[in-house]
């Protein structure tokens, strides 16, 4: 694994393109045992004067368990020669398959955190603050709650401080 350790400030990225175009892993647990899932919704920015990431994880996920019971996780983004492992990723659970080896990823230690020696980028991601997203919430009335959960229950939004960014070298 050759990934060198930067400052978030140093990162020139679009994170529109980044998360919502690119996509990324989130993936939660330890090297003994984790998961990952593909994620195309979240936000980078600044709360509480630190820098965060904002992800959002369905309760009947299978990841969710690994980041709901850990005090970190991360987000990893690939180049365009992965798309087809964060596809399987996206659309199959680790209860019933083996990720890794179904895609050829490599799991890799970032302090305690998993991600993979794939990736491009990888943030480490310690979890402040978690809120569930409802109906009742939303303001308008421009068909969301029936677009995005019909049939899914709603997200877990967790806002979480960028402890540790590494790029690939």
């Amino acid at each position: 694994m050759s990934f060198k350790k930067v400052e978030l400030s140093a990162l020139k990225i679009d994170p529109f393109t980044k998360i919502g175009k690119e996509w990324m892993l989130l993936t939660g647990g330890t090297m003994d045992s984790f998961n990952t899932m593909t994620a195309s919704w979240g936000q980078l920015g600044v709360l509480w004067n630190r820098n965060v990431l904002t992800c959002y994880i369905r309760p009947n996920r299978y990841t969710y368990g690994f980041i709901e019971d850990g005090e970190t996780f991360t987000a990893s983004f690939y180049g365009e020669q992965f798309r087809k492992a964060l596809s399987f990723c996206g659309s199959h659970s680790g209860r019933d398959c083996d990720k890794v080896k179904e895609t050829g990823l490599t799991p890799a230690d970032f302090g305690g955190s998993v991600a993979f020696e794939e990736a491009d980028l990888v943030l480490v991601c310690r979890k402040l603050y978690s809120y569930d997203l409802a109906e009742s919430g939303f303001l308008t009335d421009d068909g969301i709650p029936a677009q995005f959960f019909a049939s899914d229950p709603y997200h877990r939004a967790y806002i979480s401080e960028i402890v540790g960014v590494y790029v690939k070298e």
